[in-house]
């Protein structure tokens, strides 16, 4: 899923070629895209676009008359810039926007129609759709420590909680944990001051440096291949990699369509987690430590 260096990306992409624009039509290529009834795709067609902005995870196009388009592309869900009267590729293509200067395509990789598009009226409307989250680089400290000990919880489920802080997923959560040398099931009540405000700096670094790397990526070439698994990424996608802090082997726990990728020499004092279910079959043959997994590879 596209979190906020991503979707920031999208933005600094998009603001040269459609800020000033007009939105001359919207093509749904599958109705199931459009989630909402007021205003309609034809209301909406002919307005002068006069901003962009991120909501969470969503991308906000700003009309004139206080019209918005809000895009949620959920986890397979991506934008592509084509030349004016694009059409909308195969079984893939969910809608497309064409601007008075070439047209924004959505598709949605995968059988499973997740991504939607809301046609808003007015900010008041608009506002209902933000899920709620802190949003981290306008925070400090203590308001980052209050949301992050409201409830107990662990970590990672948290930091990927949108109601608690914005625009962090799977992906840059399992960086930040890293980064802050945290176990991503530590539970929130557990975690000390020092840790808060370690954990306060690696989240606004991570999001920080990602989201200017890809922004100036996004100046250069539309960013049509917009993926979780970077090059560059410390732990996320990289399970039996090296750790680049300390060389050992990067361990992940998945579930459902969800993973955690951590190391276990930075972020568990060597001790390997395990899902509960995988826990509850394997009992004693499970590893308990990195130098017990190593030692059973060698046998």
């Amino acid at each position: 899923m596209p979190e906020l260096p991503d979707v920031e990306a999208y933005l600094a992409a998009l603001r040269p070629r459609i800020v000033g624009a007009r939105l001359e039509r919207v093509r749904l290529a599958n109705p199931f895209i459009l989630r909402s009834v007021d205003p309609s795709p034809a209301e909406v067609s002919g307005r002068a676009v006069t901003g962009l902005r991120r909501l969470g995870k969503r991308i906000v196009i700003a009309l004139e008359d206080e019209l918005f388009v809000l895009l949620h592309l959920m986890i397979a869900g991506r934008l592509h810039w084509r030349a004016a009267g694009a059409k909308t590729p195969g079984k893939i293509g969910l809608a497309a926007f064409d601007f008075s200067t070439g047209t924004l395509v959505l598709t949605e990789a995968g059988t499973k129609r997740r991504a939607s598009l809301h046609l808003v009226r007015g900010e008041a409307a608009l506002r209902e759709h933000d899920p709620g989250g802190l949003e981290v680089l306008e925070a400090d400290l203590p308001a980052f420590s209050a949301a992050l000990h409201a409830e107990s919880h662990t970590v990672k489920r948290v930091l990927t909680d949108p109601s608690v802080f914005s625009g962090i997923g799977n992906a840059y959560s399992d960086e930040i944990l890293h980064a802050a040398q945290l176990s991503p099931v530590r539970l929130t009540q557990k975690i000390t001051d020092d840790e808060t405000a370690r954990l306060f700096e690696a989240t606004r670094r991570t999001l920080t440096e990602w989201r200017d790397r890809l922004s100036r990526e996004a100046a250069e070439k539309f960013p049509e291949h917009v993926t979780a698994f970077r090059e560059g990424m410390a732990v996320h996608g990289r399970f039996g990699q090296p750790c680049p802090a300390c060389g050992a082997p990067v361990q992940r726990i998945v579930h459902a369509e969800n993973e955690i990728n951590y190391c276990a020499r930075c972020q568990t004092g060597g001790r390997l987690l395990a899902d509960r279910a995988l826990s509850r079959l394997l009992k004693q043959d499970w590893p308990r430590t990195i130098e017990e997994m190593e030692e059973r590879r060698r046998r």
